[in-house]
């Protein structure tokens, strides 16, 4: 992804969603006669009847497993993972929660959930309630999709609740990187899936659907543009459902990540920046972790980390980029800075990123 371009987050604040025209009607209306069509209307026919067709029988099977999730403080969305009331969401849009509501998307009564565990790094967590008949979805190959592909996206943008929007996957494989916010520390999800098809916030931990029927990504964010001060229109992404489907079952067993997949030098650092032009020009590393990959390659607290295979690494978010397109067990050139500023080149062998509850 261009450097120029940040993302957002897409979890909705909790608030009153006015839209004009929207009130109920006051019984002086036609309600009790059936539409007809006009005399110029045109109905669909071939290859445009067969789509739409398609459209609505994947919306009919899919949307009964797309639910609203409130917090208190915000919403968002949630997929149903399972028969046994698990869901997926993002980690972002339960951060922090005190209470956790989960509503169908046709709607009654809300339901009490509980956190089964997240894991912040991919921007995932699950939920869980107990009783009901919500409907597991099918969760699809992420590997598989194809740019120019026809995806829609179902969530509740803006409190919307049950809301879907069409588009195409417009990439694969984009790095996407979200900031940290009150609770939740920030994400950067790796093989990320673009999408054209509309993410608005309260989107955050719906579906990106197939025509198959079929769950391939977690809407998560939507580019922002910063000439416009606003979201990027028909740029979104998605965690990818490869992701989902390694990580969630590792949070359902036992509310942690083992397994990350995820390579790490096995530093803590923060960004350095210049107290006179204010540039971001390296990460220092703050404490090196006890038989890490950096300590057998003798990096220690208060050297700059100043690239990672290549790639210059000015601040902790382009660090975490670079580790998010590597493997454990990689061996990679890092190039460090000494407190004296000079400079050298290390082979760092790199772990594997832990997990938390």
């Amino acid at each position: 992804m261009n450097r120029n371009t940040s993302v957002t987050v897409c979890a909705a604040a909790m608030g009153l969603l006015l839209v004009a025209g929207c009130s109920g009607g006051d019984g002086d209306g036609d309600a009790g006669e059936t539409a007809r069509p006009g005399p110029n209307s045109i109905q669909a026919t071939g290859a445009a009847a067969q789509v739409q067709e398609q459209f609505e029988r994947v919306v009919d099977t899919v949307l009964p497993s797309v639910v609203k999730i409130e917090t208190g403080g915000g919403e968002g969305s949630g997929v149903v993972y399972d028969d046994q009331g698990h869901i997926v969401t993002n980690a972002h849009v339960v951060a922090g929660a005190r209470q956790i509501r989960v509503t169908a998307s046709s709607g009654g009564s809300p339901q009490e959930a509980s956190l089964v565990g997240a894991f912040a790094p991919d921007d995932l967590a699950v939920v869980k309630v107990d009783g009901g008949s919500l409907k597991a979805a099918t969760w699809g190959d992420s590997s598989e999709a194809e740019v120019g592909q026809m995806v829609l996206a179902m969530g509740n943008p803006l409190g919307l609740s049950g809301s879907v929007t069409n588009g195409i996957v417009s990439a694969l494989h984009r790095t996407v990187s979200t900031q940290g916010e009150g609770d939740f520390s920030g994400s950067t999800i790796a093989d990320a899936i673009q999408t054209s098809a509309p993410i608005n916030p309260g989107n955050s931990g719906g579906a990106l659907v197939t025509l198959n029927g079929e769950v391939i990504g977690v809407p998560t964010a939507a580019a922002q543009d910063p000439a416009a001060g606003g979201a990027a229109p028909g740029i979104g992404f998605a965690t990818p459902s490869d992701t989902v489907k390694r990580i969630v079952p590792q949070l359902i067993r036992s509310g942690e990540v083992s397994d990350s997949g995820r390579a790490a030098l096995g530093v803590v650092v923060r960004t350095l920046v210049d107290p006179q032009s204010g540039q971001r020009s390296a990460v220092v590393v703050v404490e090196v972790m006890e038989d890490s990959g950096a300590a057998k390659a003798g990096i220690e607290p208060g050297q700059l980390i100043l690239s990672v295979n290549g790639t210059p690494t000015p601040t902790q978010t382009a660090l975490t980029t670079v580790l998010a397109n590597l493997d454990p067990g990689n061996t990679v050139p890092v190039e460090i800075q000494q407190e004296d500023g000079s400079k050298q080149e290390v082979k760092v062998t790199l772990g594997e990123l832990p997990g938390g509850g």
